[in-house]
């Protein structure tokens, strides 16, 4: 039976030893089964959280011309201003403005690998267009940084690794990255028709982050994130007071050999008339460094046989798999990219173009051309199948001789 709603785990249940070994096994559950979970009690004090929510949400009124300073294809770091519906997930546009920052680094060197662009400073709004919010976010990301790495440790004693099983990936002043994400709602997009139901429009589409954990702040009440469970049916997660949404990546499923699950999810327009839908994403890093023959051949080491084989078997109970979509999985060896680093960059090339087309034109044309002999090979082989059914029902319409009786 495949999951239908998100555990939700008590982060203070870790630091007391007489509740620690059962939030080891409820968070065992959650990185099998699942992986989401809700997390409280993660170490933020709630007055941060509610300067994020108001420095986040502040930030969509300031001028244009200031957001429009520190565009995104202004950089090729990939961090700055979106402009509504500038990115794309799954093919599609997502209707989602936004700015991605990051925890800083200095503008790399000539001598660097091109996917150390991705490590740079951030493009901050103008102090005076919007007083105080470099300091909260500065201060969020150094306080998530750090909760992230703890809880890889603690994820990593819940399948019975070393504690700094995953320390090996992390560089000394390793980059982690953040969204501030306004989601008009489907009257703002245009969606909805005098007050007519309309399909929901795609504030981002089906995907998994491709890292290792990643934690999410609803900032407003709406619902809107939804989790992809095996047997495709996609299960709310709404917002919950006092927590962060956690999701596992795509890069810790490829550590621990498929042990914990990176699950597909995507956010929804918001209905007409509730308003923007507004989140704040925390996407903890990797060492862009890393080479995907070690990520898949050496990882974190031997995850102890009896946890494989308790995931084995919930992998069997579920139907004997864990991934029935055709996400495309970033942490994979094979293909063009050696490295995290180059799959991330092709990866934020294909999902802003505008950036890619000012800063790595010879990345995106060979995305391009990838996807157009993809899109080719499918329309080939669904002509194919279109030709034998109409082989088949040729000859099932063909009548059938009468047998005489002897």
């Amino acid at each position: 039976m495949s999951f239908t709603s998100i555990p939700i785990l008590d982060l203070a249940e870790a630091k007391n030893p007489a509740t620690k070994p059962e939030f080891l096994k409820q968070l065992r559950h959650a990185l099998m089964e699942v992986g989401f979970l809700y997390l409280k009690n993660v170490g933020i004090p709630d007055r941060l959280f509610q300067q994020v929510i108001d420095q986040g949400k502040a930030f969509f009124d300031i001028p244009e011309d200031e957001k429009l300073k520190i565009e995104m294809k202004n950089a090729p770091s990939f961090l700055g201003y979106s402009r509504l519906s500038a990115e794309i997930t799954a093919g599609e546009v997502d209707h989602r403005e936004q700015i991605d920052l990051s925890t800083e680094h200095p503008v790399p060197g000539a001598d660097k690998p091109l996917y150390h662009n991705l490590l740079a400073p951030n493009q901050w709004p103008a102090e005076e267009a919007i007083p105080g919010f470099r300091a909260v976010y500065t201060d969020y990301m150094t306080r998530m940084g750090a909760i992230s790495i703890a809880f890889t440790s603690l994820i990593a004693e819940a399948i019975e690794l070393p504690a700094d099983a995953f320390n090996k990936y992390f560089d000394a002043d390793q980059q982690h990255k953040l969204k501030i994400v306004k989601y008009p709602d489907a009257a703002a997009l245009g969606l909805s028709a005098d007050g007519a139901a309309s399909p929901p429009g795609q504030g981002v589409g089906p995907h998994k982050d491709s890292m290792l954990t990643s934690y999410l702040l609803q900032a407003t009440a709406h619902r809107g994130l939804q989790v992809q469970n095996v047997q495709g049916a996609w299960i709310d997660c709404p917002p919950v007071d006092g927590t962060l949404v956690v999701a596992i990546g795509q890069g810790l499923e490829a550590l621990t050999r498929g042990v914990c699950v990176s699950t597909t999810h995507r956010v929804l327009s918001p209905p007409a008339g509730s308003g923007a839908r507004f989140s704040v994403p925390f996407f903890q890093g990797v060492k862009l460094d890393a080479d995907f023959d070690d990520l898949e051949t050496v990882g974190v080491g031997e995850v102890p046989p009896a946890v494989r084989e308790q995931r084995r078997l919930v992998a069997e109970r579920n139907g004997g798999r864990h991934r029935i979509d055709d996400v495309e999985f970033t942490f994979r060896r094979g293909g063009v990219a050696k490295t995290l680093g180059e799959a991330t960059l092709r990866n934020r090339v294909k999902s802003h173009p505008d950036v890619g087309e000012r800063w790595y034109p010879d990345i995106l044309r060979a995305i391009r051309a990838e996807q157009a002999a993809a899109a080719q090979k499918a329309s080939e082989a669904d002509a194919g199948e279109k030709q034998h059914q109409e082989s088949a029902a040729q000859v099932s319409s063909l009548p059938v001789p009468k047998v005489q009786a002897q």
